[in-house]
């Protein structure tokens, strides 16, 4: 279902930025805007950004092979992060470059009706696109706040778009503003410094989508909730005392590799621990579908202290010695 949603995000955004950079350019020819210009590059980079999302959902669904035992899953982590990276440099550093030009070398702008209309009709055009995104990423979000959710998301097609269609509405404001001043005041300064705000937005955004697709390229475990619920159901079974230590990383949005060692009942036969194995796994796999890689190791409790309560494990990996 997260997969589905982000896949109509991503088209919805893709088909209103090839709409939008068409008429920008067209704009920009006509009128001489800069951050008419501006914006074209950066609805032609965002065109370009939702191919590339594609394209890792679609690599993402290779099979594993003996090279990559793992499968292919974060190649969506990758894509997403080669997007963060061509906003930052075809958008925000694009349209920094031509707001200062404009700024120490204005002009008047030639039929700047036009630029108007244009921009008015690219905000109907993103904003159908950001509420596409919106509805799609409620669905995950939960009772998260927004920025819990860009921050915490293991969906990162759907941040991706909700923060270029945020900032494409937000640039086309300041396009607008910035074309509307020069009118006002017959001023071609404020065409510049629409620009040079478009940029720095556009720096802003890459800079945090850079590093949260960063942090999960590099590898994210279970947040502290879900973790919780892992530990929980190991812990459930009669013959399991304690969780000695666990670790977990996201493979993929959608795979979760959960690693454990458990300290069971002493004197167990090995059908016996075969299947409080067995168990302890459907019961994880039953909470979190997410956990489709558990590898859990049986072992002894060998705490020098005396019996150890359920719900201490550490998370960390570090091992009980003993």
């Amino acid at each position: 279902m997260a997969a589905e949603g982000s896949t109509r995000a991503i088209i919805a955004a893709l088909l209103a930025n090839a709409g939008i950079a068409t008429a920008k350019f067209v704009g920009a020819a006509v009128t001489g805007s800069s951050s008419m210009l501006a914006e074209g590059v950066h609805s032609v980079a965002d065109t370009t950004n939702q191919g590339l999302l594609l394209l890792g959902q679609r690599t993402a669904k290779r099979r594993a092979t003996l090279q990559h035992p793992f499968g292919y899953g974060r190649d969506r982590f990758f894509w997403s992060f080669i997007v963060a990276l061509m906003l930052f440099s075809l958008g925000s550093l694009f349209a920094l470059y031509e707001g200062i030009e404009k700024l120490s070398e204005p002009h008047e702008l030639d039929s700047p009706i036009v630029a108007v209309i244009i921009l008015v009709v690219a905000i109907a055009l993103e904003g159908f696109s950001f509420r596409t995104a919106i509805v799609e990423s409620a669905k995950l979000k939960g009772d998260a706040s927004w920025w819990q959710f860009i921050r915490q998301s293991r969906v990162p097609e759907l941040p991706v778009v909700l923060l270029e269609d945020a900032g494409a509405l937000v640039g086309l404001v300041l396009a607008l503003g910035g074309v509307g001043l020069t009118v006002l005041t017959g001023d071609p300064i404020w065409d510049g410094v629409g620009t040079v705000c478009i940029g720095v937005l556009l720096g802003v955004i890459a800079i945090i989508l850079v590093v949260e697709m960063k942090s999960l390229l590099i590898g994210e475990g279970s947040p502290p909730e879900e973790l919780k619920t892992i530990v929980g159901e190991l812990e459930t079974g009669e013959n399991v005392e304690r969780v000695i230590h666990i670790k977990t990383q996201y493979m993929g949005p959608e795979e979760l590799l959960v690693a454990a060692k458990l300290a069971l009942t002493p004197r167990l036969s090995l059908p016996e621990v075969a299947r409080a194995i067995d168990e302890a796994e459907a019961r994880v796999r039953a909470k979190v579908p997410a956990a489709r890689l558990i590898y859990l190791e049986p072992d002894l409790d060998r705490q020098l202290s005396g019996p150890s309560d359920k719900g201490t494990a550490n998370a960390a990996g570090s091992e009980k010695q003993g």
